[in-house]
């Protein structure tokens, strides 16, 4: 799953980005460079579970980042956008901190004003994919179009109406035959959306209007401060239980519908990535593929259950361990132990 990131010029995207993958990216960027970078998801979970069991390797989940180059509006010229096209999630970081040394390309701060700018600009650009190919298939139905692409026709005009009333192509109704015609424009109305709010030190407590709250500089401080006692102090001196990048990140995974399991033993303790939603051989199939094929049945610990007893025998003694089958439905923070033969 990628997450693109984007945002104005000075919004704070790019520290955003270095902040939450650890990747160093220098002011000498050049124009229109996209830089990827991957982000371990801090999971307190997890933590409490290598406590516990005190495994050789801890492992979190992870979320791939983005960093597009700096959105520009007015010029028509879109090409911004392209490597969004190729995401999962957008996420808009939008400036709302005043600062006289960090100028705006417009010129004054409002969060709310870049943030329509934004999707507008998202709007147009597919509708102009659309008109494109709707184009294209006129030309074509000269020569008969097949059953794919008069479904394809369909959908686009179905997304053409919901985009010219100023409306993402999510809401346009359509089903899984037409979505799937649609798929390879890759438009970015149809992916689920995050917004980041790039704040001052005296509103990096504050969230509201769907928007998480991070600063940038704060952030960064933070990061400087090696002893981790005392960067917990800090933390909690600016009324935070979490890291804002910490929080932009579970966002994100959380935007994307996606949630965790865990496996734990003295190897590792580790957090897998699923749907949520998924049946327990989707979710062993995450770990291998011959759990999936061959499976039998998993072994569900809840989480508070296995930090109540304190290990997985003392769980099983007192008969906090469940056995599912293949129709159970992993539940976000299960510890799973799966059975299987292939």
């Amino acid at each position: 799953m990628k997450i693109a990131l984007i945002g104005f010029e000075q919004a704070g995207k790019r520290t955003l980005f270095s902040l939450l993958t650890g990747r160093d990216v220098g002011e000498s960027r050049k124009p229109g460079e996209v830089v990827e970078g991957i982000a371990d998801i801090r999971d307190p979970r997890v933590d409490k579970l290598a406590a516990l069991c005190e495994p050789e390797k801890t492992i979190y989940a992870q979320n791939n980042f983005v960093l597009c180059p700096d959105a520009v509006t007015g010029s028509g010229a879109r090409e911004w956008l392209d490597a969004a096209r190729r995401c999962d999630l957008l996420c808009l970081v939008v400036r709302a901190f005043e600062s006289d040394q960090v100028y705006h390309p417009a010129g004054s701060i409002d969060a709310e004003r870049d943030r329509v700018e934004l999707e507008s600009e998202i709007l147009l650009a597919d509708m102009e994919l659309v008109e494109k190919r709707q184009a294209r298939l006129e030309k074509e139905a000269r020569a008969g179009l097949s059953a794919g692409q008069k479904l394809e026709q369909k959908a686009l005009e179905k997304c053409m109406a919901t985009l010219e009333a100023e409306k993402g192509a999510s809401e346009a109704e359509l089903d899984e035959q037409e979505l799937g015609a649609l798929r390879s424009l890759g438009l970015l109305t149809l992916l689920p959306v995050l917004v980041a709010h790039n704040v001052s030190e005296d509103d990096v407590s504050s969230e509201g209007g769907g928007a998480v709250a991070v600063s940038c500089q704060i952030e960064q401080e933070i990061a400087a401060i090696e002893d981790e006692a005392e960067r917990q102090e800090y933390l909690e001196s600016l009324g935070l239980d979490a890291l804002g990048v910490d929080r932009v990140n579970a966002a994100a995974y959380d935007a994307l519908g996606l949630m965790s399991f865990y496996t734990t033993g003295k190897d590792e303790c580790r957090a897998w990535t699923i749907r949520k939603g998924s049946p327990a051989p989707v979710a062993g199939g995450k770990i291998h593929s011959d759990i999936e094929r061959g499976f039998i049945r998993v072994e569900v610990t809840k989480y508070e259950d296995f930090l109540e007893t304190g290990s997985e025998k003392a769980a099983k003694d007192q008969g906090k361990i469940q056995l599912k089958g293949k129709d159970y439905i992993i539940e976000d923070g299960d510890i799973c132990h799966f059975l299987f033969n292939v």
